[in-house]
């Protein structure tokens, strides 16, 4: 069964250390060639996220750009997806299919024009913020709790005119309603879960989960394990409360995955890396039927993105 990962920080691991091996390595990377091949991931969404020291220059942006090209693209068995059509072309040909995304706007600037350079390099969906915030917006730990700048609004209509998938995990849930009301788009939340199962700040409460399904989003369910429940050790069976919970909003067709790997000092048990996602398939075909389960693990998310992304 395929797999369709929303969110991986596999390329900040590469920008701050260049001789780490993405083809091969095992103990620094949880994302490498080797592993997604071992769980047949379908596609995988490759995010630009910059720590403090690099996260307000552009140009570690565009460096990022580079290390997706010369170290993930470079392997012939990876397809860059950035139409509908190169979508169909990667699921057709048995490729693993890369999807380029921003996590977190800081480096823009405010600038529009480096929105559009990024669409024209490939990146094809956008976190407005991580945890605090930027010229754009508040991240969701932004301690005044507020939503879009003027700026932040006018980058979120040059996203809706290029194409450019908006992404609300780590944003504010003043935000997240502005969002509501400002976006002509379906928009996503691509690692986030439900705060009703795990009461954290970075989780979506039900009435988020709820606007997100009306607008036919996806929202990815992540394994980082804080987020998931908040006793250790975290097991698997634990993410399966957050699905239950979204399908009994009616969200069955609007779960995806959004692992976080490489973004995390810590993991659920049997989920240390994105080669064991035959566990995580096997857990789920004991509690739902074939079909939901690649929905859940596939489905959702491709049938969002061949719906959203540019022809």
């Amino acid at each position: 069964m395929r797999i369709f990962d929303a969110h991986c920080d596999v390329l900040n691991k590469l920008l701050e250390n260049p001789e780490l091996d993405f083809l091969h390595e095992e103990k620094l990377l949880d994302v490498t060639l080797d592993r997604m091949i071992e769980s047949g991931i379908g596609v995988q969404n490759f995010a630009i996220y910059l720590s403090a020291p690099y996260s307000d220059q552009f140009r570690h942006v565009l460096e990022s750009v580079d290390l997706f090209h010369e170290r993930i693209l470079s392997n012939r068995q990876i397809h860059f997806v950035q139409s509908k059509a190169d979508l169909k072309l990667a699921r057709e040909e048995g490729w693993i299919g890369a999807l380029l995304s921003l996590e977190g706007v800081d480096a823009l600037q405010g600038n529009l024009t480096y929105v559009r350079i990024l669409f024209y390099l490939g990146v094809r969906s956008i976190g407005i913020t991580w945890n605090h915030a930027n010229w754009a917006a508040d991240g969701v730990m932004e301690p005044r709790k507020g939503g879009f700048t003027a700026r932040g609004m006018k980058l979120i209509k040059e996203c809706n005119r290029l194409g450019i998938i908006v992404d609300v995990s780590h944003l504010s849930e003043k935000g997240f309603w502005e969002l509501t009301e400002l976006s002509d788009k379906p928009f996503i939340a691509s690692h986030s879960n439900s705060s009703a199962i795990c009461p954290r700040l970075r989780n979506l409460t039900d009435e988020q989960i709820a606007s997100i399904i009306r607008i036919n989003g996806v929202m990815g369910i992540t394994f980082v394990p804080p987020f998931v429940h908040l006793e250790e050790p975290v097991t698997m069976d634990k993410i399966l409360r957050h699905i239950d919970h979204v399908c009994s909003l009616g969200g069955s067709r609007h779960i995806g995955l959004g692992s976080d790997f490489d973004g995390i000092k810590e993991w659920v048990v049997g989920l240390e890396h994105s080669g064991k996602y035959h566990h995580f398939v096997n857990m789920l075909q004991k509690h739902y039927n074939e079909e939901d389960v690649e929905h859940f693990v596939y489905k959702n998310w491709y049938n969002f993105y061949e719906n959203n992304l540019p022809e």
